[in-house]
């Protein structure tokens, strides 16, 4: 079959079964652009590029299919790759696909070409830049497969606008051969079943479920090994959601700013089961003092990550649900004992005290209000600040896959156009984003989009008119010397979603709060609840830069 390249390209993304393309068009990804017009594949416009890959992000996240964003050259590429980035450290699959300029002016600083390749180079799992037209379905296939196999992640696929227009006879390939990739899904049985020897030894054991949980769809076989076992389950950030946080076995996030009940089991647990989790900074604390009495399982899909940050004694690399389904089948069943019993009293004694002070609004006592009103089922997004750690700590999360959140890169402007590619992928989900006013305004033009697109998301919006988890990093490091943390002008939300014909209401006081998300959740549509806080209101607990985790301020 004869056709262009830019036809390949588009005919190659239809036999991946693509539904979706988030993106946003410009010179040199026009030949796609024109082929993409005959397709059955639906492209969303964004306002922005960042938005496009953040979209595409949400969309991977609750879906576990490969999301695709597109952009033209140079700026259009660039503004990308922060999604990219912020897709490569959540282990997220997508498929960014950018235009460039022809291959005879490559490397002359033409109009609009920048080596995005180059640029994406450290933080894609590959990338192509195609210069012969022929290899395009190949090339796709390729991309698809990286992207979504082994540790997912982002694979860009650079396209000059000469090689777009070529044609090509079309044949897409039935298999791919890549020459030095071969994931390893099957975990050794010999480490498993010494990992299993291991938990059923061990009298304070820990489950610690990461990222890797929700990806793999592991969520239901760690149910079943850690109920089994009566293990009880902490989680990193990126692992909220893999276990359901109403369960009586359920310790909360650890790490910089987890939970008092988690980040003290871990410390006192004699056998660490660390299950898709990458042993993160944030998570860990100071590494000689993280959990010093216990020997470590670790399994991961990524051997790259075994043994990166914290050694273990069992180290197992393998898809997470193949190893806990080898490792749930040699594990007895064992009785609640003194061990879940201590656990207990310690989420007793983390629990939630209640308001502060009355007379302000508490963003912690709205999450917890929309989380009562919700039971939990909705799906929740947010920015990165203090917001996110609230809804980490404080949102009863009970399904995978509900918090979609920038763990590793921290992106601030993420949660608007993640929510976008949420509710894409879930038109029935309800789908919230809590912002701060801060990282609202990064992405805050994707608002035109949602509308364009009908679809409902809400948010809430914790409005201190300023930076404010920078602000707290500055009275503890910098001896409260603020600097360029307070906005001397916010502008007026209410006003502005107004532009964008979104409903808005605006809430000061506390007992305003529940009728407030009442309307929020009976609105038919998108819909802004903007509620002003204190600056000053600190996100506790926390644990200072080379502290172990157990050494919490206000936990």
């Amino acid at each position: 079959m004869k056709m262009t390249g830019a036809e390949a390209l588009v005919k190659s993304l239809e036999i991946e079964k693509v539904e979706y393309i988030f993106g946003y068009p410009g010179g040199a990804i026009l030949p796609v652009y024109d082929a993409l017009k005959d397709s059955s594949i639906r492209h969303i416009l964004t306002r922005c590029e960042q938005g496009a890959a953040h979209a595409a992000s949400g969309y991977a996240r609750v879906s576990r299919k490969v999301g695709v964003c597109m952009a033209t050259s140079g700026p259009g590429a660039t503004n990308l790759v922060t999604g990219i980035a912020t897709a490569y450290m959540d282990s997220i699959p997508i498929v960014a696909i950018t235009g460039q300029v022809a291959t005879s002016v490559i490397g002359k600083d033409v109009f609009q070409e920048v080596d995005i390749t180059g640029a994406t180079a450290p933080f894609t799992k590959h990338n192509y830049l195609v210069k012969n037209p022929n290899d395009i379905p190949k090339i796709v296939k390729e991309a698809f497969y990286i992207a979504s196999t082994g540790r997912p992640g982002p694979v860009l696929i650079d396209l000059p606008k000469d090689v777009a227009e070529a044609k090509i006879n079309f044949k897409y390939p039935e298999k791919v051969v890549l020459r030095g990739y071969k994931p390893n899904v099957v975990g050794h049985p010999k480490q498993i079943q010494k990992a299993a020897e291991l938990i059923n030894k061990a009298r304070c054991p820990v489950i610690c479920a990461g990222g890797g949980i929700n990806m793999a769809g592991a969520e239901d076989i760690l149910f079943e090994l850690a109920t089994k076992a009566n293990i009880p389950v902490v989680t990193t950030l990126m692992g909220i959601g893999s276990f359901p946080s109403d369960h009586p076995l359920y310790m909360g996030m650890l790490g910089m700013h987890g939970l008092a009940s988690a980040n003290k089991i871990v410390t006192d647990s004699d056998l660490l089961i660390a299950a898709g989790a990458r042993f993160a900074d944030r998570s860990v604390g100071k590494i000689d003092g993280f959990a010093p009495k216990a020997k470590i399982i670790h399994i991961d899909i990524d051997p790259a990550e075994i043994g990166k940050n914290v050694k273990p004694d069992i180290p197992i690399v393998g898809d997470v649900k193949q190893v806990l389904g080898e490792i749930a089948k040699n594990v007895q069943p064992k009785a609640p004992s003194t061990w879940n019993k201590y656990a207990a009293n310690l989420k007793k004694e983390a629990e939630y005290k209640g308001l502060e002070d009355k007379d302000k609004l508490d963003p912690i006592e709205i999450i917890r209000t929309l989380s009562d009103k919700t039971k939990g089922k909705a799906i929740i997004t947010t920015e990165v600040g203090m917001h996110q750690m609230w809804t980490a700590q404080h949102y009863e999360f009970i399904k995978p896959r509900t918090f979609i959140s920038s763990g590793g890169l921290g992106t601030m402007g993420y949660g608007l156009p993640a929510a976008m590619g949420v509710q894409i992928a879930n038109r029935d989900a309800l789908v919230i984003n809590i912002c701060g006013d801060g990282s609202i305004q990064m992405n805050l033009n994707e608002m035109a989009t949602i509308v364009e697109n009908d679809l409902p998301v809400k948010m809430i919006l914790f409005n201190n008119s300023g930076l404010g988890l920078v602000r707290q990093l500055q009275e503890f490091y910098c001896d409260k010397r603020y600097n360029q943390v307070f906005f001397k002008f916010v502008p007026d939300f209410t006003k502005i979603t107004e532009g964008y014909n979104i409903k808005s209401m605006r809430i000061e006081k506390q007992d305003e709060v529940s009728d407030a998300i009442d309307t929020m959740l009976s609105h038919d549509g998108p819909f802004l609840l903007e509620c002003i806080i204190d600056i000053h209101k600190n996100v506790y607990p926390m644990v200072l830069t080379g502290s172990p985790i157990n050494e919490m301020i206000g936990g």
